[in-house]
């Protein structure tokens, strides 16, 4: 039996990138985002210092865990052929900040099994998790998508819907 292909995306399925941008924002302003002003907007447009966070040193390098990312990747790491795949060349310094992220975090996926690219419309595979309808509606296969603030409360047009880790693992183990 062929073992299934499993994509899954960083920001926003394994990486909290909206709560880095919360932190950043913070930092910088002393204030949080309400989540009622961040629901079903994209955090470039609703953190007015967005643009400027993607391109500092340590944004995605020090990005908080989404619970129970880790404990459920290293159990469908043993059913599946796993790939991390992020968009991330639009953001040239998080190419590096990524690869140190996933190794610290994520030490059983090989560098081989780490893919960072433009854009999502060449991979292939079984199943796709991510948070993003743009990534998702290319897809070919099984596509899950990764609950956050953004892609709430859109209906997932056609994309099942999963909203924590624990869901992912009772849907593919």
């Amino acid at each position: 039996m062929k073992v299934k292909r499993l994509i899954v995306d960083m920001d926003g399925v394994l990486a909290d990138a909206c709560e880095q941008f919360q932190i950043f924002e913070e930092r910088e302003s002393g204030r949080r985002l309400p989540l009622e002003e961040i629901l079903g907007k994209h955090e470039l447009e609703v953190f007015p210092r967005g643009h400027a966070h993607v391109r500092s040193p340590g944004f995605f390098r020090q990005a908080p865990l989404i619970a129970g990312g880790r404990e459920m990747l290293e159990k469908l790491n043993r059913r599946y052929e796993l790939f991390i795949v992020s968009a991330a060349t639009e953001f040239p310094l998080s190419l590096v900040e990524k690869v140190e992220w996933l190794g610290e975090h994520f030490p059983f996926i090989p560098w081989q099994r780490i893919v960072l690219c433009g854009s999502k419309e060449i991979v292939c595979g079984d199943i796709m998790i991510d948070d993003h309808f743009k990534n998702l509606d290319l897809f070919k296969g099984l596509r899950l998508l990764f609950t956050q603030p953004h892609n709430r409360p859109h209906d997932s047009r056609g994309h099942e819907r999963v909203d924590s880790w624990d869901e992912v693992g009772r849907l593919l183990l």
